[in-house]
């Protein structure tokens, strides 16, 4: 294994950090969760509500998995945990998960209550709270090189020189 100036991912699956690849579930299901609460107040169709709630439901199951996988992250490797980026992802997805465990409760009342105002509102709260949690993420990899394999970035730039 080379040693790497990257902070490495601790879950990985045959060289391949777990943790990016399982993410995009739950933020497409949580922003979904928002446009079809979004539907819902604009139609009073009771099918928006349900998809909603199944949205609701994929995302938080996927999510515990994402918590695993990152918490992993996090705890094996010390240069993660020095990255304030790390930190401010970590903490913010965590009351991003809290509320959309709160919304799914509210999701569990009937078509109306269960979503106008409180259900659009904490789907709301939940994809603002993402869009910074996915910038420091991101950053974590983008710019501090988070599970970054340099093989692999010698291997691209070599392409780039001929």
């Amino acid at each position: 294994m080379i040693n790497s100036p990257f902070p490495k991912s601790t879950a990985r699956i045959a060289g391949h950090p777990i943790h990016p690849m399982l993410v995009p579930v739950p933020i497409v299901c949580f922003v979904a969760t928002l446009l079809t609460d979004i539907a819902y107040a604009n139609s009073y169709e009771p099918q928006w509500a349900n998809m909603s709630s199944w949205f609701l439901a994929i995302g938080l199951l996927v999510s515990a998995f994402v918590v695993i996988t990152g918490l992993t992250d996090f705890a094996g490797e010390r240069r993660i945990r020095s990255l304030r980026k790390a930190w401010i992802h970590g903490i913010g997805n965590g009351i991003a998960l809290l509320v959309a465990i709160w919304n799914a409760f509210v999701h569990t009342h009937d078509g109306y209550t269960g979503v106008v105002p409180t259900g659009i509102t904490l789907s709301a709260i939940v994809v603002l709270i993402l869009l910074v949690t996915g910038w420091n993420g991101w950053a974590m990899v983008y710019r501090h090189g988070v599970g970054v394999a340099p093989e692999q970035l010698d291997r691209r730039h070599e392409g780039e020189t001929r």
